[in-house]
């Protein structure tokens, strides 16, 4: 089993006392119903904290078939009871996103472009917020074309860069400029590495 997921699959619910998925939104959690409209999800009709709270990795990626493909894979590489081709998609009722929950992995689908993903990471982290998750590691899973490698080839980034190659997203947010650093944690990356050793 890879050296990421091992620290993972504990039954103590103990085991996780680091720091909760938190938002910046004092309203969120006096709200009386939270519908994450584009997952088909809500905190009325759903025990987020039943069907997520154990969610360590979430995997995204452009591709519904692709983040499927992962999903069934991560089932096999956790031996999971079941068979990895019936893991349905818990966003079946509406045609946005694709996801799927193996173990304590979440593999969602996010479209192409930055208001897509933009969506999709809103919900996303209000849904690990609502199921009380925490010490959640999320990473992108996606091709990486033109940077001159064989087709197949894993690449792990240390940053993402923007159209003019800076390390750095910009938003604008009720007018203002926001510039946000794309650096990732390199003890993720060092520990996605390892798992090619």
């Amino acid at each position: 089993m890879a050296p990421i997921l091992l620290n993972c699959m504990g039954n103590d619910h103990n085991e996780y006392i680091k720091q909760k998925v938190q938002v910046k939104n004092p309203y969120l959690d006096t709200m009386e119903e939270d519908i994450l409209y584009h997952f088909s999800l809500s905190t009325k009709t759903h025990n987020l904290p039943e069907m997520f709270g154990d969610i360590k990795f979430v995997c995204v990626g452009g591709s519904g078939n692709r983040m499927k493909a992962f999903a069934q894979f991560i089932h096999r590489e956790l031996d999971l009871p079941g068979n990895p081709e019936e893991i349905g998609d818990i966003c079946e009722g509406t045609d946005r996103y694709c996801m799927y929950k193996v173990g304590p992995v979440l593999s969602i689908s996010h479209g192409m472009g930055v208001p897509s993903i933009s969506i999709m990471l809103h919900e996303l982290i209000k849904l690990l917020h609502h199921a009380q998750c925490r010490d959640v590691v999320l990473f992108r899973l996606g091709t990486s074309g033109g940077v001159g490698l064989a087709p197949g080839t894993v690449v792990v980034t240390d940053k993402a860069v923007d159209y003019s190659f800076r390390p750095q997203f910009e938003q604008v947010v009720l007018g203002k400029v926001i510039t946000r650093s794309t650096e990732l944690d390199e003890g993720v990356a060092g520990e996605l590495l390892q798992c090619s050793s």
